[in-house]
């Protein structure tokens, strides 16, 4: 008993010292109304904002690494880069300049990336770890990621008035914010069931979830990612990356789909096939593992 309560306590402290962290790399968003500017200075030419934001970054690594061990330094620099990421989105969404659109986007990576590893402390800390965040998910996300980027910058060049589309854009964010909220509804309801990582193992705690989003579809938590995906590229205004992150995502959780169904076949036996007879996978096109009569 106490050895358990000792490991909670341990998890609930990474789970703190991230939020933390997050809320403190978040508050180069107060910068401005400190310095009593716009917050078009930070990202102007002129010497003070960038020296503003200089010392801001510099002071709050200092604080990180005097505040927290190793262990929990590594968890802090990666919480508060996402929220530095996050406060500099909130500024470019702020302001009037053509990047205003990419801004919500900056607001929606860093927090969908933040959020899946507060989730997993508060849901399922005995899987918590740096991977949490899912910052190195793989070199295809990161590429993806890294396309995307290109693409807006490239047609922000030679096609500006593309990125101007804000009707569009605010399909984008919709979708993203649809897509994000079933994915950590799915997370809460799974409670210690959910992993990011495939389990080829049964524990001893492992039930099968059918309530709540999971009496809509099978696969709550791949419907999330699958729109949040595609939402970024619709808010971007990036048609190139719209067809490519839907083609591959639809092909990556298809496989993953029926992968995971053939363990919980396995683990559930019948009561996961009358389960999958009754509710959809939820993407489309997409019915799962087939089975051979």
């Amino acid at each position: 008993m106490m050895a358990a309560a000792a490991r909670r306590g341990r998890l609930g402290r990474e789970g703190r010292a991230s939020l933390c962290s997050f809320l403190l790399g978040a508050s180069i968003a107060a910068l401005p109304l400190l310095l009593g500017s716009s917050p078009a200075l930070l990202a102007g030419p002129g010497l003070r904002g960038r020296l503003a934001l200089a010392l801001h970054v510099a002071g709050v690594n200092a604080a990180l690494l005097l505040l927290y061990p190793r262990p929990l330094y590594k968890i802090a620099v990666r919480a508060c880069f996402l929220g530095f990421a996050f406060g500099c989105g909130l500024l470019l969404s702020a302001g009037r300049s053509a990047w205003r659109h990419f801004g919500w986007y900056m607001c929606s990576l860093s927090l969908f990336h933040y959020s899946e590893y507060l989730v997993t402390a508060i849901n399922n800390p005995r899987s918590l770890s740096l991977d949490s965040f899912l910052l190195n998910h793989s070199f295809e996300y990161n590429l993806a990621a890294l396309s995307s980027w290109v693409e807006f910058t490239l047609e922000k060049l030679f096609f500006p008035e593309l990125k101007q589309i804000t009707w569009l854009s605010t399909v984008g964010l919709l979708m993203v914010i649809f897509g994000d909220c079933l994915r950590k509804a799915a997370m809460l309801t799974a409670g210690s069931n959910f992993n990011h990582i495939v389990q080829n193992e049964k524990s001893d705690t492992h039930t099968l979830v059918t309530s709540g989003v999971y009496g809509w579809f099978r696969h709550p938590s791949y419907v999330g990612w699958f729109y949040w995906s595609i939402g970024t590229q619709v808010l971007l205004c990036n048609p190139i990356c719209v067809v490519g992150y839907a083609l591959a995502s639809w092909r990556f959780f298809r496989e993953r789909i029926e992968e995971e169904e053939i363990t919980l076949i396995h683990f559930f036996g019948e009561e996961y096939l009358e389960y999958k007879r009754k509710v959809p996978s939820g993407l489309p096109f997409i019915k799962g593992v087939k089975l051979e009569l």
